[in-house]
């Protein structure tokens, strides 16, 4: 790799990796870049892509409260942070009380005039190798967009009591490991968040000490491995004993939308928590409907002029009822709707409302909203049913009125359950292996925010928050990042493979050393695997079709419509429970599923003793899913495994 970056020269060199891992980001022709594919040394060569960010009491409803068990060393643990940077003034990461930086911290802090570290925050570095910034950002670690500052207090944010948005969510935010020791890496600016720049700081993560990296960003659509450079960096850091936590991806609910998926690397998807926030709004008739947003404005109920948007086109720029019944910018006709609240065919981002005067505005939206946002005026989203009530009343009562009211927090009593916005799997490039991998709170979560940006992106919104509730995969990450860290404080020796599987078998219902054959069977020759593991493994014929022997935590059977399967997997556990132990077997298996473990008891004599079993599963799926799973139990631990068998996408 050296050879190669040789012969670039520097005016088109953007980055040369060689801390972490080899290789280089370039600015290369086309005839330049065929030329390099065909050389010695060469895993792959590929476009750089733009990738996007997958964007309190949640940790409550995980179970980890004020008073859970901490180890001494939490402060020892450096959880890095692949974002958009951070608020370093926020009261979630005042270094009050913390003792000196841990002496294997290597990393560096590239302070300006208007960001520096502290005992909290002990590194931070930025990168934009493009070289071209906007206005409104820093060219600095400092947040200018408020994601990093959001993940990263969610993750190992200190204690800060009474923090709320307006009053909203209002109680004691922290991290999932207060105490820990945060780095920050600056990837993503205001219009995304490119390769070479992702590759470069995992190159300086790895080589700096982190313990954990957090990463809540991902492509619009997925890539194979070897042309995925979070893949890439995950699987580096693996190599050097650092998990790296990935964000599912907010495309869903459709099949195979996840784009984060490695078997490497900790896939999580986004579920709520036991609150939900509730908009009511009341009409001039007296009923009350009750919508989804975060309405942080308070009318005091006091009753507002209603109107249709069907009813107010900007006729001077020729636009139609049909046009202005969706309420974009410029469609809406200012003389009529300022001063009112206005009705609105589709869910938008507020901002034809706002720039047409409106002072509130009802969303009919066709979706579950199971979900909600901030707006830049009192606004609430109705669902269908509602909402064509709602319009019936707008078109057909004479001197309609209508009032929308402050937000509540109410309990929500189906939580837990996966968000419909969360990217589902099967895993599109490696079928039997099963992700995402867990999932976490990312629905309305309350943690700290950059006082750079405004609270929504709608037009003319002015208001600065220090705290701020969005939703998001990008949310699910940082508190799985934040339990790995946790579980990682306990065991500092722990493989990334055990604190992944830890976290997988105990969530409610691999080394690389072992598994490289297993990890990369899939459609990856010899040459290729040696290249980027620096290992001379071989894959075998027959690990090519066993791709589902990789000793994960988690059981895929994959088939064609129509077809049946008999599949054996074969793991291996190992005893970090009591020294004594006996494990029972106890197979869930729904109709269509067949499963038998082998042997179905596991006695334990000492910790750390290692034990083998076999699991045989036979499927008749047809065009459908089904999910059983296997628990051992002790009387004591449940260590639970999940199994999942559906008819494959992939051809």
């Amino acid at each position: 790799m050296n050879e190669c970056s040789n012969t670039v020269g520097s005016d088109v060199l953007l980055y040369s990796y060689h801390r972490s891992f080899n290789g280089f980001a370039a600015k290369l022709t086309k005839d330049e870049a065929v030329k390099l594919r065909g050389k010695d040394g060469v895993v792959s060569i590929f476009l750089s892509r733009r990738k996007q960010l997958n964007t309190s009491r949640s940790w409550d409803f995980m179970g980890f409260n004020r008073k859970v068990k901490r180890s001494v060393i939490e402060s020892d643990v450096i959880v890095g942070m692949l974002d958009t940077g951070i608020w370093p003034e926020s009261q979630s990461f005042n270094d009050t009380g913390f003792g000196p930086i841990p002496r294997k911290w290597r990393g560096t802090c590239q302070s300006s005039t208007n960001f520096t570290c502290n005992n909290k925050i002990i590194g931070a570095r930025y990168y934009r190798g493009k070289g071209d910034y906007s206005p409104y950002d820093y060219r600095s670690p400092r947040d200018s967009e408020g994601h990093g500052t959001h993940t990263s207090s969610t993750a190992a944010g200190g204690l800060v009591s009474k923090a709320s948005l307006y009053g909203l969510a209002k109680r004691t935010a922290r991290g999932g490991v207060p105490s820990a020791r945060i780095a920050v890496y600056k990837i993503c600016w205001y219009d995304g968040c490119y390769d070479e720049d992702i590759l470069a700081a995992f190159d300086d993560a790895i080589a700096d000490g982190v313990d954990i990296i957090s990463l809540s960003v991902g492509s619009i659509s997925w890539s194979d491995y070897f042309d995925d450079t979070i893949a890439i960096g995950a699987f580096h850091s693996m190599k050097n004993g650092i998990l790296t936590s990935n964000s599912a991806g907010n495309s869903g609910p459709s099949p195979s939308s996840i784009t984060n998926f490695s078997p490497w690397s900790l896939s999580v998807a986004a579920s709520t928590i036991d609150r939900k926030f509730v908009t009511k709004v009341k009409l001039g008739n007296g009923l009350i409907y009750e919508g989804t947003s975060i309405n942080t404005f308070d009318l005091k109920g006091k009753m507002y002029p209603f109107i249709a948007g069907a009813a107010a086109p900007n006729t001077s720029q020729a636009y139609t009822s049909e046009d202005s019944r969706y309420c974009g910018p410029d469609i809406l006709d200012e003389n009529l709707v300022k001063g009112k609240i206005v009705f609105c065919d589709y869910e938008s981002n507020a901002d034809g409302p706002v720039q047409a005067g409106a002072i509130g505005a009802l969303f009919q939206s066709g979706r579950h909203k199971d979900y909600a946002f901030a707006y830049g005026l009192p606004l609430s989203n109705l669902n269908l049913d509602d909402g064509r009530i709602v319009f019936d009343y707008v078109n057909t009562t004479e001197n309609t009125t209508a009032t929308i009211f402050k937000t509540n927090a109410e309990d929500n009593q189906f939580a837990p359950f996966v968000v419909s916005f969360s990217s589902r799997g099967p895993n599109p490039v490696t079928a039997d292996i099963l992700k995402p991998d867990l999932t976490a709170p990312g629905v309305n979560i309350l943690a700290a925010w950059s006082e750079a940006v405004p609270l929504t992106e709608t037009e003319d919104d002015t208001r600065v928050v220090s705290y701020n509730i969005i939703s998001g995969t990008s949310m699910s990450c940082p508190h799985a990042t934040g339990a790995a860290a946790y579980v990682k404080s306990f065991h500092p020796t722990w493989s990334p493979a055990a604190i992944k599987s830890a976290l997988m078998t105990t969530a409610f219902p691999m080394s690389s050393e072992n598994n490289i054959e297993a990890e990369f069977a899939y459609r990856y020759s010899p040459k290729q695997i040696k290249l980027i593991t620096e290992s001379n493994t071989k894959c075998s014929e027959v690990m090519n079709e066993a791709v589902w022997d990789l000793n994960y935590p988690s059981f895929a059977l994959s088939t064609t419509p129509g077809d049946s399967v008999t599949r054996v997997f074969h793991r291996t556990v190992t005893n970090v429970g009591s020294p004594l132990s006996t494990y029972k077997a106890v197979v869930n298996a729904p109709p269509g599923l067949i499963i038998q473990v082998q042997p179905s008891v596991l006695s334990f004599e000492s910790l750390g003793q290692k034990q083998s079993f076999t699991v045989t599963i036979e499927a008749q799926l047809g065009n459908s899913m089904a999910s059983g799973s296997l628990i051992w139990d002790d009387g004591v631990h449940q260590v639970r495994s999940p199994i999942v068998a559906y008819a494959s996408l992939l051809e």
